[in-house]
């Protein structure tokens, strides 16, 4: 049982990169470019394995898209209890970030998962002590980053 964030996001220069990373990045301009049209045709065009390219794809980022990011998605896997949504999304509300988004599956043998998009432009403080503080929490077994976009 996964309870605390233990990643950090740092900045690394391209070249020191595995040519895998790079190329998951070249794969992921060419589908936001709409030069490649699904996953397998952009691993395909930069000689890249579809698996390496869903292991790296929510992992690596080009500097200038982080920079601008304002939208954080987050998936969470919760037990099944009164207020363990509406205790999260007070912790999420204490950092100043806005929910856009919430999905909730129906709960599982005591098990949900939960997926939140949030707009962190006005967080107060960094995105790592806001999933420490989410991955404390009593009833959350897993909270992980799934993606960011602007």
């Amino acid at each position: 049982m996964e309870k605390k964030a233990d990643y950090k996001f740092i900045l690394v220069r391209e070249d020191v990169l595995p040519e895998a990373m790079k190329k998951t990045l070249q794969a992921k301009d060419l589908l936001e470019r709409g030069a490649a049209v699904s996953v397998g045709d952009a691993a395909q065009k930069v000689d890249l394995s579809r698996s390496a390219f869903y292991k790296y794809r929510d992992t690596v980022f080009p500097f200038h898209s982080v920079v601008k990011e304002k939208i954080v998605t987050l998936f969470f896997y919760l037990e099944d209890r009164s207020g363990t949504l509406s205790e999260i999304l007070r912790i999420i509300a204490s950092y100043s970030c806005n929910v856009l988004t919430i999905h909730q599956t129906i709960p599982i043998q005591g098990r949900a998962n939960v997926t939140i998009s949030l707009n962190v432009s006005d967080i107060h403080t960094s995105l790592n002590d806001l999933l420490d503080e989410l991955s404390e929490f009593e009833f959350v077994n897993k909270v992980e980053i799934l993606g960011s976009g602007a």
